[in-house]
């Protein structure tokens, strides 16, 4: 099937971006039990969202996921402030989940009545569009709606997605075995249809200037997921957009690639994102007593992402009212804060000859479909293999004739010492080293081998030094 009219490089703009947010929520906020799949695993007769449902809830054919509708009223909800959080973070591309696998439009869809304007009087993607983009931050939608092929069919069979009058909330009553990563009965031409209709609307209404699609696209069929893009990129008249999609959904060339929760070991000759959380619970949105990554390992993850020519997409879930939690955006407002002062570091730049120095190895690693077909059967995701750098691990990116050196951590001995930038490697001219932000000199020793850097007197801790090091 001929894609050449979908074809699409990553914009200048999303290559210099380097840091994006978004948001997962809906009516599974809620009950904010485990994690994001709740509205999945609550009809899987024995799992633990199910007991949980039951113990609060009620019986499924008593209390579906439906019941959770009315009770989502985001009744705090205020996109400026979700607009603030991400200018404060640093983010340079920021919106909401606008639909994840669950049939809840968070826009006054048309074509589907279980939207947010519809429940609680609001269109979350065309109020956050409209605040992002007057803090001049890009505006991204999610869309995760091919899940729902399957997504709600229970092994209870009283379970309320069963009853005909309840269509409306679940789909049609479907075999069980949909529920699959790769079903044997395929989604058909009306689910074809609304789910590109869907599309159409976020496209055509709200032009966001990255469209993220989540995986599983290859239960379409191909000359869906090809209308799918045209309609981004042609119809809906997108100026530099960028379609960003996941494993093999797409083909090589439609857009940007995205290796969720995952990196690679070494730079790339192309643009490619990583999608990642700031929960330090295995869940995408918000639970019952959620824990955070601490702005180190979001900035260590950042800087390693950025100098290996990748963009990173973080992850934070509101409550279901729309507020964040405290302890949430302490941690962000820190990593804002680093941004602040050593932004030139990652904004704009491009990868340097060597991406990475150090002690600490770090392999491909992707989120990929047997990950995704083993979450499906233990009703939870399995934790990305993560390895924690140190102050003799370093990640490097150039602008212009800088080239800036990030240490992931605390130095041995008042002292960093990295091979790459000997006097024989990648930078064999004189050279002066400062420090991006405090606008300081740092004292350095050269030989051929290595350089040294000394952290100049009265410099604030940090969970990742940068010396910006200028060839004169």
């Amino acid at each position: 099937m001929d894609w050449s009219k979908q074809m699409r490089s990553a914009p200048e703009w999303f290559g210099k971006a380097k840091f994006g947010m978004f948001f997962h929520w809906g009516p599974y906020s809620v009950p904010a039990c485990e994690n994001e799949w709740y509205s999945r695993n609550m009809y899987l007769k024995g799992s633990k969202q199910n007991e949980e449902h039951i113990r609060r809830f009620g019986k499924l054919s008593e209390f579906g996921y439906k019941g959770f509708l009315p009770m989502f009223r985001g009744e705090r909800f205020n996109a400026d402030e979700w607009a603030e959080l991400v200018q404060k973070s640093g983010a340079q591309y920021a919106g909401p989940v606008s639909e994840h696998a669950d049939n809840y439009s968070l826009w006054n869809s048309r074509v589907n009545p279980i939207n947010s304007m519809a429940y609680m009087g609001r269109d979350v993607v065309g109020e956050c569009a409209q605040a992002f983009r007057a803090r001049g931050i890009r505006f991204l939608a999610t869309l995760h709606h091919q899940w729902l092929w399957g997504w709600f069919m229970s092994s209870d069979p009283e379970a309320d997605v069963y009853d005909p009058k309840n269509e409306v909330y679940y789909g049609p009553a479907l075999p069980l075995e949909t529920c699959r990563y790769m079903p044997y009965r395929m989604p058909d031409k009306r689910f074809c249809d609304v789910w590109l209709e869907k599309i159409r609307e976020v496209c055509v209404n709200y032009k966001p200037d990255v469209l993220y699609f989540d995986s599983r696209l290859l239960i379409l069929p191909e000359e869906v997921r090809r209308a799918a893009a045209d309609i981004y990129y042609n119809e809906a008249g997108v100026k530099d957009g960028i379609i960003t999609y996941k494993q093999a959904d797409m083909p090589k060339g439609v857009g940007v690639y995205d290796v969720e929760c995952g990196r690679f070991a070494d730079r790339q000759p192309f643009v490619w994102q990583t999608d990642d959380r700031l929960e330090d619970n295995i869940t995408w949105c918000i639970v019952q007593n959620p824990k955070y990554k601490s702005a180190g390992r979001i900035l260590q993850q950042l800087c390693d992402v950025v100098s290996k020519n990748g963009n990173l997409l973080l992850n934070v879930g509101p409550r279901a009212d729309g507020t964040f939690p405290e302890e949430a955006k302490k941690e962000l407002y820190a990593v804002g804060a680093w941004l602040k002062k050593y932004g030139e570091a990652i904004y704009g730049t491009v990868p340097f000859e060597i991406a990475a120095e150090g002690v600490t190895k770090a392999d491909n690693e992707d989120y990929n479909i047997e990950r995704v077909k083993q979450q499906m059967k233990d009703g939870i995701a399995m934790e990305s293999g993560q390895y924690r750098l140190t102050g003799r691990d370093f990640r490097f990116t150039r602008s212009g004739k800088n080239v800036y050196v990030l240490a992931m951590g605390a130095p041995q001995d008042g002292k960093f010492t990295v091979r790459a930038l000997g006097s024989d490697g990648c930078v064999k001219g004189n050279i002066k080293v400062t420090v991006p932000g405090l606008e300081c000199e740092a004292r350095f020793e050269r030989t051929g081998e290595e350089l040294t850097l000394y952290l100049p007197e009265g410099m604030p801790e940090e969970p990742v030094y940068a010396f910006r090091v200028t060839e004169i």
